[in-house]
């Protein structure tokens, strides 16, 4: 009698919820498997949702598949991505989705509906990253040490919402790293003849092809796309020239001339490991300058150049005619500000505005170059500086040797693929505190970044390895 009532009893209950949607009816499920037993209700128990991220482990650049399971079908669900910087700062994203009809939800080809991106965008939860509500003013994520991952803690949640709401229940979680070494990659600190670097190797004896990468005004060493192109199969050598506290102070000007970065371009070329008439060049902001000053004023002859929104001359007047500059505070008749603020360099950079004496002799140009313009950038004047050296270069019959990609809603801060975009961060904090604008909407500069990097390393593909 036990056996027949318990089984009429089971069978009013479920008739009972069958008009209850969704997660409900999952926990009902979820509640009766547990009070009948196992065995019984196997054949109609659903198992616990499960979220998964492949690769666990993979390269900044690569693209990893999200995928929910085991949900009820047609419902909303939120999935939620998390992760603390290194300065402990907690940066977040989320995107509103529905359930397929077979329970399941895969970023790879269903559309968000909502949150921090919308419509098909498999990395969104990378690149949509921002800081989190209550967050320090000025933020910008930039990975100071390359030898360990960025942790992201990815959820699932019941229902369309925001993770700050705190309500929300989490359905399932995900754990997963994004490296920018890969394994076997060899980092080398160097502090020879002046040079302040790091030189990132691949693995194995080489040969291998190379590149010199220099950064813009913010200073320091900044390492992280070196050792990316390392994880792709080239030597890279990252310098600082400016803002670091083992080169000749203050630190708020270059104090470094032409023949340091000779120095390094010869210390790469130079080494046993790398192939000495196949080594390039990229530059970004400021860093174009200095590209395109190696490139064409120089004995260095690099097999290719990638100049990511900078200007043919430098944005600070110069000290001397080996390259030093004054401070770069003398400059600021030039400077912009919105209504909140917030400081723009653009006009800098214009190259009616740039110091005469220091523009560099395009016509002299010898290798292939590729510039990349964000058409948003807030900070370099990178549409009229391209078409400068278009113009020029057309003038001097070497048009061939220059490609340009342009990307609109792009900024000045074109990264390697699904790195979060800063529209601004924090400059400086003395003599007093600045916000500067970089540009650049969150979706079109996602893609630039996706489509420029593919573009960059087969640019370094055709010219350092064929």
């Amino acid at each position: 009698m036990l056996q027949a009532h318990m089984s009429v009893t089971t069978i009013q209950q479920l008739t009972e919820i069958m008009i209850i949607p969704c997660f409900s009816l999952h926990r009902k499920l979820a509640s009766l498997h547990r009070a009948v037993g196992a065995v019984r209700w196997r054949s109609s128990y659903r198992p616990a949702p499960l979220l998964t991220a492949a690769p666990a482990r993979a390269l900044i650049d690569e693209q990893i598949s999200i995928k929910g399971r085991f949900l009820p079908p047609h419902c909303p669900v939120t999935v939620c991505a998390r992760m603390h910087s290194e300065d402990d700062d907690l940066w977040e994203a989320f995107a509103h989705y529905n359930t397929n009809a077979d329970g399941t939800v895969n970023l790879t080809k269903d559309h968000s509906v909502g949150g921090s991106y919308l419509g098909c965008e498999p990395m969104g939860l990378f690149w949509g990253l921002q800081p989190a509500p209550g967050a320090r003013e000025g933020l910008r994520l930039r990975k100071k040490n390359v030898e360990i991952p960025y942790v992201v803690h990815m959820s699932l949640l019941e229902g369309h919402v925001s993770p700050g709401e705190g309500q929300s229940t989490e359905l399932a979680a995900v754990t997963t790293e994004r490296w920018y070494t890969a394994p076997g990659v060899k980092r080398i600190k160097i502090r020879q003849n002046g040079i302040v670097g790091t030189l990132f190797l691949p693995p194995g004896p080489g040969p291998f092809p190379a590149m010199l990468d220099l950064w813009g005004m913010g200073g320091a060493l900044v390492e992280y796309r070196s050792a990316l192109f390392a994880s792709r199969g080239y030597a890279s050598l990252s310098i600082a020239y400016i803002g670091h506290k083992e080169l000749p102070g203050p630190q708020n000007r270059i104090n470094v001339g032409a023949s340091y970065f000779n120095s390094a371009f010869d210390l790469l070329r130079d080494h046993r490991q790398v192939c000495a008439d196949r080594v390039g060049i990229i530059g970004l902001s400021f860093g174009v300058y200095l590209a395109l000053r190696i490139a064409t004023e120089t004995g260095a002859k690099p097999s290719c150049l990638i100049c990511i929104n900078g200007p043919i001359g430098s944005a600070i007047r110069l000290s001397d005619a080996d390259g030093r500059t004054e401070n770069f505070e003398g400059q600021q008749k030039y400077w912009t500000y919105n209504d909140q603020g917030h400081v723009s360099f653009r006009d800098i950079s214009l190259p009616a505005n740039l110091p005469p004496e220091s523009k560099v002799k395009l016509e002299n140009l010898a290798c292939p170059l590729m510039y990349i313009v964000g058409e948003d950038d807030l900070s370099a004047s990178s549409i009229e500086n391209a078409n400068l050296i278009e113009e020029t270069l057309r003038a001097a019959d070497k048009s061939q040797l220059f490609t340009r990609l342009s990307y609109p809603g792009a900024g000045h801060l074109i990264e390697p693929p699904y790195s979060p975009n800063s529209r601004i961060s924090l400059w400086s904090v003395k003599p007093k505190k600045l916000i500067t604008l970089w540009g650049g909407h969150l979706a079109p500069h996602a893609a630039a970044q996706e489509d420029a990097w593919k573009k960059i390393l087969d640019f370094m593909e055709n010219n350092l390895r064929r």
